[in-house]
């Protein structure tokens, strides 16, 4: 048997099949027939649509065909009403029943397995009703006090029990013995379940729901989950595959046109996949046969489908995957070649084999694997950041003081590397450094300062104290600094003037360099070689005091720098001949433009300084950024995130390091410092950050807004007084009975709560809800 489809004249909604797995029946909004299925081809039978005496009877949202006679359909009609099909008549007879109980949408009817005359429907008004085909009205109904129910089944294991899901995610068992109250109940999905389906040979119920999951549940005694598969798109449908345990066929509401088929173990993968519809799938229903099956679509169209057509979404996997966790441990998966020994793979503290999920009866199978489990050996790692977060300091200080005292939690922690990388950043990016260079620089437009300036040798040291225009110089009485400091024609000097001539600007560099332990320069007077040393000088008022002693001795003496650089024992009588006489006067190596010094004997002993260069400012920021990204490199993205918010303003230096580098840092660091739950040190980071990605963080709002149980109003103005209804019966506490007006806890598997210290000390001593409703809760 192949694949085959029939085209309809519309959408189909549902389809059933009937005892023998011979027949069809087809219903949708202008669609109603029933087909053979032969060969090759399916065969229309009925035309049930062809009566004369059409009305919204006909229009069908589920069918169902009696596993006991073959006579008899049954359709969910969307204007509430349940039809009983008699195919043996004709015309408007054929129609033998016509129960207009529900008030709102028919969403499922279902016949009996073993009782023929049995009929159960589920509606959109929150009623079950369960009917006798033979009778005119129903036999019971069960009230879900839900919004709607959304699919019902009867149980093949227990002849009188069924379930209900609905749209608030619950499932319901009922006796239909007991109308008056259902059996048993329990949340099973966060949203909507839209479907159910019985096991054909466990006590496993599956439920799909607009969640995105399908979920196996055990109800040998109390419900347990025992699987869930996850899904692109929410699932309308599902239907246990016959004769084979773990295999369940879904389709979607949404988004996904295909049909998979999974298997309950692997839930992230289809075991086989169809996608031979254009549209949103429908329905499926197996012909007893493990390897084909029929299904409808919004596309028109009914197929059935063979196994041996189906994709094969595990042979498309990637046979690879990865995990981390926080603590360093890491999850390795891969496939393994036939031939491979595993016994004599090394490097590994652990391993686990995956088993291969062979069947002969199919065609293909799910890939053997192995999985490696990795341990770090450094097992403090994890405990050493979560010290580090909370003993750094990234505000309130100085960045020396900042820097310094991170380096010292560093080292106390283990971490020398990082403790020196802190104290590299305070070096470059201290108030001291920074201070330093501005003195050093912050004049640096005076270039003519002493540019073209005849500066007598032993005060060159001197000159270099003062930045002063030309203008200035001339203004305060000469060119040389002792007349700049003398103030002129005045032989007084104060200590004002003192104070302008040492220290106009940045004059004092010298002394600022040897108070950082930078280079100094020292002063040299004659041929007597006076040092002064500024070893011993502490304070301001002793460099002043020791330059007017060297002022007063260089008055005395009249400072040239000699003409030989030692002395001469005798006078020289032949002198070298002019230049103009040596043979080599014509060498190319002689410029004839270059500048020729002409020595003035006025001006012996007298040095001539011209264009001082001007001192390079060194940059940084490289070294910094080149460690910051190595520390990143290695995984250490604490460090490079803590140390760009410590440098605050100074992080404009860092022009080699982009934003979104900046940005994956600060948002790794934030997301790891989740994982450890320090909320408080994540905050301060977001409030710290500079951009706008990381900034917005803490827009995002956490306020959860709860409905009324009674309106289903949303409570946003208070959490325990609904605006609409004006009630506060749902937010009483369930051991004291008084409204809870502070914080509510309750159970998401029953939703009973109340005060958080009563329940804190109800669940202390008992594992039932107070309210006696019989649900196991669990406080965590």
């Amino acid at each position: 048997m192949g694949t085959f489809s029939v085209i309809q004249e519309g959408p189909v909604n549902a389809l059933a099949l009937n005892r023998d797995n011979t027949q069809v029946a087809i219903g949708g909004r202008n669609v109603f027939k029933v087909y053979s299925i032969e060969e090759d081809k399916f065969k229309e039978i009925y035309n049930l649509r062809s009566s004369k005496h059409l009305n919204l009877s006909f229009s069908c949202n589920d069918i169902s065909w009696s596993l006991i006679d073959d006579n008899y359909l049954a359709t969910a009609a969307t204007n509430g009403h349940v039809c009983v099909w008699n195919l043996t008549k004709m015309g408007k007879a054929m129609q033998e029943q016509d129960y207009q109980e529900h008030k709102r949408t028919v969403n499922k009817v279902n016949f009996h397995s073993s009782e023929p005359n049995r009929l159960i429907s589920g509606s959109q008004d929150g009623t079950m009703k369960y009917f006798d085909i033979r009778g005119k009205t129903s036999v019971a109904t069960f009230v879900s006090n839900t919004e709607s129910v959304r699919d019902v089944q009867f149980s093949p294991h227990m002849p009188h029990m069924f379930a209900a899901v609905s749209e608030n995610g619950s499932v319901q068992l009922w006796d239909v013995r007991r109308p008056d109250k259902c059996q048993q109940q329990f949340t099973a999905h966060s949203g909507p379940v839209f479907a159910c389906d019985w096991h054909p040979e466990m006590t496993w119920l599956a439920t799909a729901s607009r969640d995105k999951t399908i979920k196996v549940w055990d109800l040998t005694s109390k419900p347990t989950l025992e699987y869930t598969i996850h899904t692109i798109a929410s699932i309308g449908h599902v239907k246990w595959r016959p004769q084979r345990k773990y295999h369940i066929a879904s389709c979607a509401l949404v988004v996904d046109c295909s049909i998979n088929i999974w298997d309950v173990r692997r839930p992230f993968i289809p075991f086989a996949a169809f996608n031979e519809h254009k549209d949103v799938a429908t329905g499926v229903a197996w012909r007893g046969d493990p390897q084909v099956f029929l299904s409808t679509s919004r596309d028109c169209t009914l197929l059935q489908h063979a196994f041996r057509d189906a994709s094969r979404p595990a042979s498309k996997a990637n046979p690879q995957g990865m995990s981390l966790n926080n603590t360093g441990e890491v999850l390795y998966a891969c496939r393994v070649p036939a031939n491979t020994n595993l016994s004599k793979m090394s490097g590994l503290i652990r391993k686990y084999s995956t088993s291969t999920m062979n069947n002969s009866s199919d065609q293909f199978h799910l890939a053997s694997s192995v999985m490696h489990h990795f341990q770090t050996t450094l097992s403090q790692e994890p405990k050493c950041f979560y010290s580090l977060a909370l003993n750094y300091v990234l505000s309130g200080r100085s960045l020396t003081e900042m820097c310094e005292h991170n380096a010292t939690v560093a080292k106390e922690h283990g971490k020398s590397y990082i403790a020196t990388v802190w104290r590299i950043v305070k070096t470059m990016y201290g108030e001291e450094y920074i201070q330093n260079s501005f003195n050093s620089h912050g004049c640096k437009n005076n270039e003519d300062t002493v540019s073209h300036t005849n500066i007598p040798a032993g005060n060159l040291a001197l000159a270099s104290l003062d930045h002063s225009t030309d203008n200035e110089r001339q203004s305060r009485g000469g060119d040389t600094p002792a007349a700049q400091c003398s103030g002129g024609d005045d032989e007084t000097e104060t200590e004002d003037q003192v104070d302008h001539g040492l220290l106009y600007n940045n004059g004092f560099t010298s002394y600022s360099n040897f108070r950082l332990g930078l280079p100094r320069g020292d002063f040299y007077f004659g041929d007597n070689e006076l040092d002064i040393e500024l070893d011993g000088l502490n304070t301001v008022a002793d460099f002043k005091s020791s330059f007017r002693n060297s002022q007063q001795l260089g008055e005395q003496q009249d400072w040239t720098l000699p003409n030989e650089a030692f002395n001469i024992r005798h006078e020289i009588q032949n002198h070298s001949p002019p230049p103009e006489q040596f043979p080599n006067q014509n060498s190319p190596d002689i410029n004839d433009d270059a500048p020729i010094a002409v020595e003035d004997s006025a001006a012996q002993g007298v040095l001539t300084v011209s264009n001082i260069p001007e001192r390079c400012v060194w940059d940084p920021s490289s070294i910094v950024i080149s460690a910051l990204k190595y520390h990143a490199m290695l995984g250490d993205v604490q460090t490079a995130a803590c140390m760009l918010l410590v440098m605050g303003d100074q992080r404009r230096l860092l022009t080699g390091l982009d934003e979104a580098t900046q940005e994956h840092w600060l948002l790794g660091y934030i997301e790891l410092l989740g994982r450890y739950r320090l909320w408080n040190i994540a905050a301060q980071v977001i409030k710290l950050s500079w951009l706008p990605n990381v900034t917005q963080l803490n827009q995002q709002s956490t306020r959860i807004n709860t409905n009324c149980g009674k309106c289903s109003k949303p409570l946003q103005r208070a959490g325990w007084l609904c605006d609409r209804c004006h009630t506060s019966e749902y937010a009483l506490c369930s051991v004291c009975h008084q409204v809870v007006k502070g914080l509510y806890a309750w159970c998401q598997g029953c939703s009973h709560g109340g005060h958080l210290a009563h329940m804190m000390k109800w669940m202390s001593l008992n594992k039932t809800c107070p309210t006696g409703c019989g649900h196991s809760c669990e406080y965590s």
